[in-house]
């Protein structure tokens, strides 16, 4: 799936809540190492301040990352809050392991969220990930994820 494609019909509403996921570029693990998955996720923090945007649940895996975002009043954007949290993290990356390109895929999946979607379930399943795949056996044990559910 091409990014265009991606974007068509991606509405940013106001206050609105999406389930992104986006991919390192060539699915690289840059965030097996702990200090480089470290910085990335400082940068929630400062994107949640910057964009008036919380990120509700999140977890950062060796090569992707799933987040829950609800969007703040009308001059939050979607393209803008993940593009930012891409575009800075990823030139925080390359600064600290001193290379250049792209560390993220230029492309994001979003889905929007309704009022009757389980948020709970939605934050489970985000959580989950580093299980499923095998990297923990208790989730205790991984550090990169958060969540305002759990």
């Amino acid at each position: 799936m091409s990014w265009d494609d991606l974007r068509k019909g991606r509405y940013s509403q106001a206050h609105g809540e999406y389930f992104i996921t986006f991919n390192t570029q060539n699915r690289q693990c840059y965030f097996s190492e702990f200090n480089l998955a470290c910085l990335f996720c400082r940068q929630i923090n400062v994107n949640e301040t910057q964009h008036h945007c919380t990120w509700l649940t999140w977890v950062l895996m060796p090569d992707h990352f799933h987040g829950l975002l609800r969007l703040g009043n009308k001059g939050s954007n979607l393209s803008k809050v993940v593009g930012a949290l891409k575009g800075v993290s990823g030139f925080r990356v390359n600064k600290k392991i001193s290379r250049n390109g792209k560390v993220w895929q230029s492309s994001f999946y979003d889905r929007a969220l309704r009022d009757e979607d389980d948020r709970k379930t939605i934050a489970r399943y985000i959580v989950a990930n580093p299980l499923r795949k095998g990297l923990v056996k208790h989730l205790n044990d991984y550090p990169f994820w958060n969540s305002v559910y759990l």
